[in-house]
C-alpha cells in the first residue's frame, strides 16, 4: 500500500552475517578448476583472552554445539563424582564424547547409568543409528533398533544423570535450562569464556540438551583455558576447582580418544597424532574447537558458514600448522585427513576439497 511504513525484515535476514566477517577457507577443485567455496571465521586465543590470529571476525557468534561438553562435565568432576562413582579416563572421555555408538561405547554409557542408579530409560537424549558406519551396519543386519544409549551424546546425558544423584537435585527435568545442574554449567561456561553469564545465548541441542551460543573469541579462550587453567586469570590455579576439573578431563578426552569419537573420526585421530598435546572436539553444523598445549596455550574456535563438514578437518589441520603448533611428523600422520576426495557414481577421483586460506594476525 502507497505510503505504508515498511516492514521489518524478518529475522533470519536481520541475523545473517556480514560478508566481511567470513573469509573463504576451502575450495572444492574439480578438473582443475575452482567449483565451489566454503567461508568461516575463525579465532585463536591465549587462556587470558589475548586474541593471537584470526580468520575474518573473531566476534562472530556462533553455537558450540557438541563442543560445550568438556564445559558440561566440569561440575560433575568439581564435585567428587570421579571418587563417588569410580570414573576412570574412558568413563571422564565418554562423558565428553561424541561418540560412535560402537559396542565400547554403548556398554560404557550403560555402566555410567548403573553406577548412578539410572536405566537407558532416564536418557532424554532420544535415539539414532550409530554414527560408526561399521556398528550401524551390525546393528541393521542384526535387525536391531537404535536406542538412547547409541546417541553420540549418552556419554554426556548419562554424566549430567551422575551429577543430579551427585548433588542431591532432581532428574527428570535434567535438560530445563533453569535446573540447578544447568545453571551451574552456565556458570563454568561463563568463567572458562570470560563473558557475563547473562550475555551466553541459550539454544537447545539435536540432543535436547542446552547448548550455547557465543563470539567465536570466547570460546577460544575457553579452549585454552581448559588446557592450561593456570594461566587463566578468572580460574582458580589449584584445588579442587574448576582447574583441577579441567585437568582430569582433559587428560581423560587426550589420553583415551578412541572414546571421545571413534576409529577413524577426526577427532580421534587430531588426538592421537599429537599424543594428545592437542585437545580437539567437533560440534555439529561444522563448528570446531581446540585447545593446543605448550609454553604458550592456545585455543582455536572455527565455525564453517554454511554448516558443511567436508572441508572442515582440512581447515582445522592447515589452520594449525599455519600456527606452527604440528611438526612435520604430525603433518605426515595427518596429510590424508587435509585433501578430501570428491568422486562420482563410478567411484573415479573427479575432485578434490582443500584449505585455501591465510591465517591473519589478530
Amino acid at each position: 500500500m502507497a505510503g505504508a511504513p515498511a516492514a521489518p525484515p524478518p529475522p533470519a535476514l536481520r541475523e545473517r552475517p556480514a560478508v566481511s566477517a567470513l573469509v573463504p577457507v576451502a575450495t572444492l577443485r574439480r578438473g582443475g578448476f575452482a567449483e565451489s567455496h566454503h567461508f568461516a571465521a575463525a579465532a585463536v586465543a591465549t587462556p587470558d583472552g589475548r586474541l593471537v590470529a584470526r580468520l575474518g571476525e573473531p566476534g562472530f557468534a556462533t553455537i558450540v554445539r557438541s563442543a560445550a561438553k568438556p564445559l558440561q562435565a566440569l561440575p560433575l568432576v568439581e564435585a567428587g563424582g570421579v571418587e563417588r562413582f569410580g570414573l576412570d579416563d574412558a568413563d571422564l572421555a565418554l562423558i565428553c564424547a561424541s561418540h560412535g555408538g560402537r559396542p565400547e561405547h554403548v556398554e560404557r554409557a550403560r555402566s555410567l547409568l548403573e553406577r548412578g542408579g539410572f536405566t537407558v530409560d532416564d536418557l532424554q537424549c532420544g535415539a539414532h543409528p550409530p554414527l560408526d558406519a561399521e556398528a550401524a551396519r551390525a546393528q541393521a543386519a542384526a535387525g536391531e533398533t537404535p536406542t538412547p544409549l547409541h546417541n553420540n551424546c549418552s556419554g554426556k546425558h548419562a554424566g549430567m544423570l551422575l551429577a543430579c544423584r551427585l548433588l542431591d537435585l532432581p532428574a527428570a527435568d535434567y535438560l530445563d535450562p533453569e535446573h540447578p545442574l544447568q545453571r551451574r554449567i552456565r556458570e563454568r561456561v561463563a568463567l572458562f569464556c570470560g563473558v557475563a553469564e547473562e550475555a551466553i545465548g541459550v539454544a537447545v541441542d539435536g540432543c535436547s540438551a542446552p547448548t550455547f551460543h557465543l563470539p567465536l573469541a570466547a570460546l577460544a579462550r575457553a579452549y585454552a583455558a581448559l588446557v592450561a587453567p593456570g594461566m587463566a586469570p578468572p580460574v582458580v590455579a589449584a584445588g579442587d576447582g574448576p582447574a583441577a576439573a579441567a585437568e582430569r578431563l582433559v587428560s581423560a578426552m587426550t589420553g583415551r580418544p578412541e572414546m571421545v569419537a571413534g576409529p577413524g573420526r577426526f577427532t580421534t585421530l587430531l588426538m592421537q597424532a599429537t599424543r594428545g598435546r592437542i585437545l580437539g572436539k567437533e560440534g555439529a553444523e561444522a563448528f570446531y574447537a581446540a585447545g593446543v598445549r605448550g609454553p604458550v596455550a592456545l585455543g582455536v574456535a572455527l565455525k564453517i558458514a554454511d554448516g558443511g563438514e567436508r572441508g572442515r578437518d582440512g581447515v582445522v589441520i592447515d589452520l594449525l600448522r599455519q600456527l606452527g603448533v604440528l611438526s612435520a611428523e604430525e603433518m605426515e600422520a595427518l596429510a590424508a585427513l587435509r585433501r578430501r576426495v570428491v568422486r562420482n557414481h563410478r567411484g573415479l577421483e573427479v575432485g578434490e576439497v582443500v584449505p585455501d586460506f591465510e591465517l591473519e594476525d589478530a
